[in-house]
């Protein structure tokens, strides 16, 4: 609710689509009941895998012209400021997905070790992930493959190029149930 709410109230106020596993529709609309929460928003049927779920939504945009941006909804911590900014980067570039630089050092595994990698040439990908419509749903007609961890992953692979921009240190996913209390915290902070 606070992901939608912070879409809802941003500079674009773009149309809300919510995908959520099909089990839990009811109970969504329950919930939506007990907090008052009317924001308007497509409630959709999620996949087997996230690109399923994103290719689920895509069937509800009509217009290619349209900028579509893929938001993890375990990331409530979202401001307007990255979402605009997404949104008027991705009008010009045709894409672009918010980036943060690794604050903890990095290891890669290698055989039966590891190797350290350079923080400098490792980005920490967040979302919201936008793109012009068109090139978002003609990546979306590849088959899926493994490899495909983010709707960039997704871009990138139908031969597109994905461009960044500045992410934030509070746009946290929720993981772990640690991370409830450090989105509290912020949020607390935003109130």
């Amino acid at each position: 609710m606070h992901t939608l709410e912070a879409f809802f109230n941003s500079e674009r106020r773009p149309e809300i689509i919510l995908v959520l596993n099909a089990d839990f529709h009811a109970y969504w609309q329950e919930l939506c009941v007990q907090h008052n929460f009317f924001i308007p928003h497509t409630l959709v049927a999620g996949g087997a895998e996230r690109f399923d779920s994103v290719k689920n939504a895509l069937m509800h945009i009509q217009s290619d012209e349209s900028l579509v941006a893929v938001h993890d909804a375990v990331r409530p911590v979202i401001d307007d400021e990255l979402i605009s900014r997404c949104f008027r980067e991705a009008e010009r570039l045709g894409s672009v997905i918010p980036v943060t630089e690794s604050r903890d050092s990095l290891r890669m595994v290698h055989g039966t070790g590891t190797v350290a990698l350079s923080r400098a040439d490792v980005l920490i990908v967040q979302t919201p992930q936008v793109f012009k419509g068109s090139i978002l749903r003609e990546a979306y007609y590849q088959a899926f493959s493994p490899f495909f961890t983010d709707d960039a992953s997704v871009v990138e692979k139908a031969g597109f190029e994905v461009f960044t921009t500045l992410g934030s240190p509070a746009n946290i996913k929720i993981t772990y149930p640690e991370d409830l209390a450090v989105a509290a915290l912020y949020l607390g902070l935003k109130a």
